[in-house]
This record gives C-alpha cells, structure tokens and sequence, in this order.
C-alpha cells in the first residue's frame, strides 16, 4: 500500500498481538531492560507501509539482533523485560511524539511511504495502539520494583548498521548517557577490557534528545540508567547474541557491588 488507511478507529484488531511484551514480571531483580526497537512486524491495517520484503529486514524496520540479546540477557539475569511489538515505523518509542522521527518517512536511502503525509488522526491512532501502552508497562513495572526494594538500574538494549548512509562505522559498541555516568562507566570499561572498540556515546548520544525512553523512565526519577548499541553484524546469528550477551552478563553481574545496588 501506498500510505495509511483510515486508522482512525482502533488500530490492532483481533489477529494483531499486544503492542507490550513483557518477560518476568514478577522477577525480583534489580535490573530492568528494556529494548525499543525490538518488534518488525505491522499491524494487519497498515499492510506493510509501502516497503518491499528487502527493505522489511533492514535496520530501519528494527534493531537487529537487539530483542535476542535483550531476551538472553533477562533469562540469565531472571530480569524484568518489556519489548515493543511492532516496527519502529509504524511509531518509534524511543521518540517523542512531536520528533519527525517518531513517523519516520526517510531513512538511509528508503523512502517510508505509508509515513508520508500522515493525518494526525492517523498518529494519534498508532500512539493510542502502540506506544502509550509501551510506556505505560514501563511506569507500572518500574512502580512495581520501587515498591519491593531499591530503585532499579535500567538498562535499554538496542544496535546500529554498520554502515549508514554509505559511511563504515567502527565502533562495535556504543554506551549511551547523559547526566549519570554510573552505569556508563562500568560498561564502557567491561567491553573495552573484552577487546570490544567501545564508544563512549558513540555512534550515538545518549545526550541526544532521540533518547527518549531513558530520559523519560530513568533520567526523570534519577535511577541509574545507561542505553547500550551493538553493532549488527556481530549479533546476527545465535552465536553472536550469545557471546555478545556472555560479556553483558559479566559486566551486569559486577555493578551491585560497584555502586551499591542490591
């Protein structure tokens, strides 16, 4: 399809999944992941925005290999995680609302058609369906865990092609912050003593204001947070996530001592 259809009643119908995962609610961890970019599929009304299958396995529909990682990470942790559903293109929860980006129309060469022009009936509609409820899992889990114990540290998987816009990148991770270098700290220096070339809010910046979920949920309330990239290609495969999620284990598992969290 071309653009929209008429989404101005409710978006997801029956044979459409929740927009929220979450794995381990009840889990009494004190860390909390999270990861954004986790879903590529669309729901059934909005067909496939216009994109063809090439361009539906690309980084722009979702963070590759990201939910893997994420998904590794809670099971040896036994850690709350709650995972968007959908494509970021149909509305990117690592956005605010008013951000262009959060309706993406073009993007490393790809023109998003079904993103152009949109009414803002049509953006209300996705933001009701999709990324409220996003959200919303997040505060009421984060209540949930404040309520039994010490805040939580948040830590929010994502990753990056490593090429955009025909420029090589060469950083293997990036570690994301902003005012609270606590977490960012631990990681940067666990990956970078695993001989990973780690960036230090590279290729991204968690200062950016694109770093919504960690802004709003972690940054605002002042618990120890920190937003983690990994390149791609090196998450791929079982393998990849596997290896990739054996370091972040590692270094997860020394932050209690290091900063105090229980």
């Amino acid at each position: 399809m071309s653009r929209d259809k008429d989404t101005t009643g409710t978006l997801l119908g029956a044979e459409d999944p929740p927009a929220v995962q979450i794995l381990r609610a009840g889990a009494p961890s004190p860390f909390f992941l999270t990861c954004e970019h986790a879903g590529e599929i669309f729901p059934k009304r909005l067909g496939t925005l216009g994109l063809g299958s090439a361009d539906l396995e690309r980084h722009i529909t979702y963070d590759i290999g990201a939910a893997a990682v994420a998904r590794s990470l809670s099971q040896r942790l036994n850690a709350h995680l709650v995972l968007q559903t959908y494509s970021r293109l149909v509305v990117d929860c690592n956005r605010e609302l008013l951000d262009p980006g959060a309706f993406l129309e073009f993007g490393d060469g790809i023109l998003v058609p079904g993103n152009r022009n949109l009414r803002q009936a049509d953006k209300d509609a996705r933001a009701e369906a999709i990324y409220k409820p996003y959200h919303n899992a997040i505060d009421q889990q984060l209540r949930r865990l404040q309520s039994i114990g010490p805040p939580p540290a948040f830590i929010s998987v994502h990753s990056f092609t490593p090429v955009m816009n025909g420029e090589s990148r060469r950083w293997q991770v990036g570690i994301l912050w902003d005012t609270d270098s606590r977490l960012s700290d631990i990681f940067i220096e666990g990956f970078r003593a695993a001989g990973y070339l780690t960036g230090d809010n590279e290729p991204y910046s968690g200062k950016a204001p694109q770093d919504y979920t960690i802004d709003h949920h972690a940054e605002a309330i002042g618990i120890p947070h920190v937003g983690i990239e990994i390149r791609q290609d090196l998450i791929d495969d079982i393998a990849g996530v596997e290896t990739i999620a054996s370091v972040m284990h590692k270094i997860i598992e020394s932050i209690p001592a290091k900063i105090g969290l229980q």
